[in-house]
């Protein structure tokens, strides 16, 4: 058949005209450019659109491409002379005993696509597993490209797994037998035979009904398969812990997903790792909250109307911005906690505050305290694993630092409508040590961070030190240490954290948990990921947890074999309306806030009343950065004070460890406004930190 060049299909108004183009041209096939990776770059591919499918492969030899029959009804789209193909050919340095096969194939009807905004040539093709970066030769061809798809979704359109696929439901089928009593009649049979004859004929019936219900619950158990095959993309390698922890290899639908180009297949060929850009308008993995597969106790919630503020105050004046580069070249490799930075790198909240960040979702706990109560201790690990989990939501998008505590600064929060006070204090400088404890509804949490920080000129690098508990009042308790942390681009590109490790929940009882925090890669367009499970005492799995940090976590029962099951443990609650540069959620903002009559209760530690803290919150930007220099030189003369025999005022060392145990007093101190004992830390460096 001869190859020309296509015009750019006209657009349409409706489903018919669609019809009616793809009818006249029902199969579209072209070259078109495909990102491959960053070593190969840009790649021809021989694309071929038909019944709905997208298939492409590479250009071994001119002669390859005309792959049609003469009989066949196609629209070529671009040039496809045989001089194009030939210098293309020669340019790929291939060899040419190679022959065509086809290397990746994509379903539209599980699929979208968007144009570049950036470049007129350029479009995308997006699947839960993967996304095609394409580049035609010409505007007029994109615009081609994106007409034959969208016809193609005219006939073909997307439709929901958990939608009707127009199949006969057995309840929608029936039979009449008037003709055939007719007929019995007219051949003379009595009326008693005609009956039984009927009846025979209702029973055949009714066996074959049974039969289409089976096939028809089959069906929507392999659409339910193919679904959370296609939408969840869970790689095995994501999980890491275990080897074939998330396989399916035993699974009723595993062939599902052992085609190399099978696209529910989340192993693609070296053509397709190819992820390389952040696609904001990209489809994210959806999951729904399913019936809970363990039983659910209720859980009652507090009624405590408590009105808390909803924004940071509006700046005083403008902020002006400061080169980090310059802040930061003369300090590669040294310990972040002792590198002076400008108030404009913090956030208005100290690291004692954001200790306190980890308890936002302690419902969860609450929860958790419920489920071990009624008996479900396999609900209690699994509410404990989301807490642990819950932690990071905040950071992502948090790129300033918070304030480094000064040695015996303090931070209270006593939350009545979440039920619990906490209290947190800076025990060391250095190390640096913060010791905190918070006590629940049914239990009590307590642990110390040694933050060890580095800077590695193009990036953060944060490894906490120290163990977290918590302790029910029936005595379980549940152990674990944070993930590593890292902030990337500190020079050029855009600023992201990742977490990235992995933690391990040790229970004194029943189960313990594991969670594996995938590190990101600057190709993994499906980050934050966490995988894991619960196991019993004698290792045997009892459940599977997965979900992404900064969002949600679900759980499974067993293996983790039927994603379909998945139930929601945790989601997180969504940004605040006042977005401010320092990216603080709802609860963040409510930390540093002063609420009427807290002043006068507070010691004259708590962070709340640090002035420079204060001044950035309030937009004073000029008088934080006095403050901070002024409060950072009392700051060097805390090594002196730690080693002349300072002790913190509410926490002691456990022994020959290098934990912290909260001494208790603080709340009854605070009811009697008793503190004398405690140091004016914020005040002029004349005055000296006493070791009380």
């Amino acid at each position: 058949m001869p190859l020309t060049r296509s015009k750019s299909l006209p657009a349409t108004e409706n489903g018919g005209s669609n019809r009616e183009i793809m009818q006249s041209g029902r199969s579209v096939a072209g070259i078109l450019y495909k990102w491959t990776n960053y070593g190969k770059g840009w790649r021809s591919r021989w694309f071929l659109l038909r019944d709905g499918i997208l298939s492409y492969s590479k250009i071994r030899r001119p002669e390859n491409v005309n792959l049609l029959s003469p009989s066949d009804d196609v629209r070529l789209i671009g040039d496809i002379s045989t001089d194009r193909l030939s210098r293309m050919n020669s340019c790929s340095g291939r060899s040419r005993r190679k022959h065509h096969k086809t290397i990746g194939i994509v379903h539209l009807k599980v699929s979208s696509y968007r144009e570049s905004k950036s470049d007129h040539r350029k479009f995308y093709i997006f699947t839960a597993t993967k996304t095609l970066h394409l580049r035609t030769d010409s505007r007029s061809d994109r615009a081609a490209w994106l007409q034959a798809l969208a016809s193609t979704k005219g006939i073909f359109p997307l439709q929901s797994f958990s939608g009707d696929f127009s199949f006969v439901s057995p309840k929608d089928l029936s039979i009449s037998t008037e003709r055939l009593k007719k007929r019995l009649r007219e051949a003379g049979m009595n009326e008693s035979l005609v009956k039984e004859c009927e009846e025979i004929v209702d029973s055949e019936f009714s066996e074959v009904q049974e039969q289409i219900k089976l096939l028809h619950e089959e069906r929507k158990k392999l659409l339910d398969a193919l679904k959370q095959l296609e939408m969840a993309n869970l790689e095995t390698e994501a999980s890491g812990i275990h080897d074939n922890a998330y396989q399916l290899t035993n699974h009723k639908y595993s062939s599902l997903r052992r085609g190399k180009y099978s696209e529910c297949s989340t192993s693609a060929s070296s053509d397709d790792k190819q992820e390389f850009e952040d696609i904001s308008e990209e489809d994210e993995p959806s999951f729904h909250d399913t019936k809970e597969s363990f039983g659910e106790p209720h859980i009652g919630s507090v009624d405590i109307h408590f009105k808390r503020r909803t924004k940071l105050p509006d700046p005083a004046e403008k902020e002006r911005g400061v080169s980090l580069w310059s802040m930061i070249k003369d300090n590669v490799g040294k310990d972040l906690t002792r590198v002076c930075l400008p108030v404009y790198f913090n956030e208005p909240i100290s690291s004692l505050q954001k200790c306190f960040e980890d308890l936002e979702y302690s419902y969860l706990l609450d929860q958790a305290y419920e489920y071990g109560k009624s008996g479900n201790s396999l609900l209690r690990a699994l509410n404990v694993a989301a807490f642990a989990v819950s932690g990071y939501a905040s950071t992502e998008g948090r790129h300033c630092k918070p304030f480094n505590p000064l040695l015996g600064e303090t931070y209270e929060a006593d939350f009545p409508e979440k039920g619990v006070r906490f209290f947190s204090e800076k025990v060391s400088h250095h190390p640096t040590v913060i010791a905190c404890h918070c006590e629940g509804k049914g239990w009590k949490f307590w642990g110390d961070t040694n933050l060890r920080s580095k800077f590695w000129g193009r990036s953060i690098q944060l490894e906490p030190v120290g163990i977290l508990t918590l302790e029910f009042d029936d005595g379980e308790i549940f152990q674990w240490s944070k993930v590593t942390t890292t902030i990337y681009n500190i020079l050029l590109g855009k600023l992201y954290c990742d977490h990235h490790g992995t933690m391990q929940i040790c229970g004194n009882r029943e189960y313990s948990c594991t969670l594996k925090f995938k590190e990101q890669s600057i190709l993994d367009r499906n980050p934050h990921q966490v995988n894991g499970f619960v196991e019993d005492v004698t290792g045997k799995k009892a459940a599977t947890v997965f979900g992404k940090w900064d969002d949600s976590l679900y759980y499974v029962a067993g293996d983790g074999l039927n994603k379909a099951s998945a139930s929601l443990l945790w989601k997180a609650t969504k940004p605040p309306p006042n977005v401010t540069r320092y990216n603080l959620t709802s609860f963040a903002i409510t930390l540093n806030e002063v609420t009427p009559g807290l002043e006068e209760k507070l010691p004259p530690t708590d962070s709340r009343l640090r002035p420079d803290q204060r001044h950035l919150e309030n937009g004073e930007y000029e008088k934080a950065n006095e403050e901070k220099q002024r409060l950072e030189r009392r700051q060097r003369m805390s090594r002196k004070i730690q080693e002349s025999g300072w002790k913190p005022r509410w926490f002691e060392p456990r022994g020959e460890s290098e934990s912290y145990k909260y001494t208790g007093g603080y709340w009854e101190a605070r009811d009697e406004r008793s503190w004398d004992d405690c140091p004016n830390i914020f005040g002029e460096i004349t005055e000296e930190i006493t070791d009380k």
